[in-house]
């Protein structure tokens, strides 16, 4: 049985993505939603220990959503978590995308998190970091697995990796490029991640050759500039925050003019608001679709089931 609900496949065309089988333009809006790549199952199994629901999805589709991006854990995708096997973490996808579709919105698969157990470093507020700086082998499994599976799927996007980035201080893992070989002096290049991102896509091509691939930038996913891969159907994907440096323009911006590009992370709290505007007006005026962070974690689009202050800046702007 289909998961799609008879989604167009999706493409790219210059700097737009279109539908593959009609060749007019679409524009992807929504929101993440978090949590299964950190929620421990339980005895309930992974969507439980989420709180993903269907009724949950029909209101996220409510908001004006035709996209949800949807973090998820590499390990527990190749492996399982305790209990409870692979297959039925990958079943949790699957529910997941066929809800998602049932109310017409497709389905971003964002590499999150490698691992629930490994730590890479601590961030300036001391909090453990998750995100690993880049893939890793079992990356390329993974993305293989994921693109035999959905191969049939045009509701199911594919992003890649989440945050590329230089490697925390306090981070003692090496930095490997896609054969296995450490990266001389630690540095997550624009080059270093193309070679990363060239690898990963191709393994998602060689099982899936229409498979619509999205692609982060470096300095924890906001800059484009120096990413290339050499294949079509490929979408470039910023990550925005305030206080990210370059300009808007020289991260994203400019490249939006040639090749297509999607805000897959933008969020922010009360005191953000005026700054979320002003981003959401300059993402529509240069045309880029965006999922806005997050519908569960912080920054929050809703507290006490309610929008936030910034998430009713994002339900007016998908509303719009």
């Amino acid at each position: 049985m289909s998961l799609s609900h008879n989604l167009d496949p999706l493409w790219t065309r210059g700097n737009q993505m279109i539908s593959a089988w009609t060749g007019r333009r679409i524009v992807l809006r929504g929101v993440n939603r978090s949590g299964l790549e950190y929620s421990e199952p339980g005895t309930a199994g992974f969507l439980a220990a989420a709180g993903i629901s269907r009724v949950e999805i029909q209101e996220i589709a409510s908001w004006g959503c035709n996209i949800i991006r949807l973090p998820f854990n590499q390990d527990w995708a190749l492996h399982g978590r305790g209990a409870f096997s692979a297959e039925s973490y990958l079943q949790a996808l699957d529910t997941t995308i066929r809800w998602a579709s049932e109310f017409g919105m497709y389905t971003l698969l964002d590499l999150q998190w490698l691992s629930a157990d490994v730590q890479w470093g601590c961030l300036k507020d001391g909090s453990v970091n998750r995100v690993a700086p880049l893939p890793d082998r079992s990356s390329i499994l993974l993305w293989r697995t994921l693109a035999e599976r959905y191969r049939e799927e045009p509701a199911v996007l594919y992003d890649i990796f989440n945050e590329p980035h230089d490697p925390l201080p306090d981070d003692p893992h090496p930095v490997l490029d896609p054969s296995g070989s450490e990266i001389p002096g630690r540095r997550v290049s624009a080059a270093v991640w193309s070679e990363w991102a060239e690898t990963l896509t191709g393994t998602i091509r060689e099982a899936h050759p229409r498979a619509a691939v999205f692609v982060s930038g470096t300095n924890w996913g906001y800059d484009l500039s120096g990413i290339t891969v050499n294949a079509e159907g490929v979408v470039l994907s910023t990550h925005i925050y305030r206080g990210k440096q370059p300009s808007w323009e020289r991260a994203f911006g400019t490249i939006a003019a040639s090749r297509p590009v999607f805000a897959a992370e933008w969020g922010g709290e009360d005191d953000d608001v005026a700054w979320g505007r002003n981003l959401a007006e300059y993402l529509r005026s240069i045309g880029i679709g965006w999922t806005a962070w997050s519908w569960r974690d912080w920054p929050h689009l809703l507290s006490g089931g309610r929008p936030t202050r910034f998430g009713e800046l994002v339900k007016a702007e998908l509303a719009g």
